[in-house]
């Protein structure tokens, strides 16, 4: 007779599945580097990723329970400052100092700034 090769299909639990999933959806992941360090074929880790952006299975996201900070009160006295950032490029310095009153006006300046 010839041989035979029975290949068995594995079965991977929900939270595998989350793990493998929340690691593919970390920024510069790579899903082939990460499903061949689990053990598993690309096209599955994709699938499940797929699934999951569908809805049609739910994989739960690493870290995303909630946690309750408590922060102290502000002093009455506590006033913002001023916004005040540092640019360098060399030798050079230049420090810009913007009332927070005027925030939105800044916010749009950095912007034409960065462009």
């Amino acid at each position: 007779m010839g041989s035979e090769r029975i290949v068995k299909r594995r079965r991977y639990g929900a939270d595998a599945k989350a793990q493998v999933v929340a690691q593919c959806d970390e920024p510069g992941a790579s899903v082939a580097k990460i499903a061949m360090a689990h053990g598993i074929h690309a096209n599955v880790v994709h699938r499940w990723r797929q699934l999951a952006r569908e809805g049609t299975v739910t994989i739960k996201p690493k870290g995303s329970e909630f946690v309750a900070v408590t922060l102290p009160p502000q002093p009455a006295h506590a006033q913002a400052s001023d916004i005040q950032i540092q640019l360098r490029r060399g030798t050079t310095a230049v420090t810009i100092t913007w009332p927070v009153a005027a925030s939105t006006e800044f916010a749009a300046w950095m912007r034409e700034l960065l462009r």
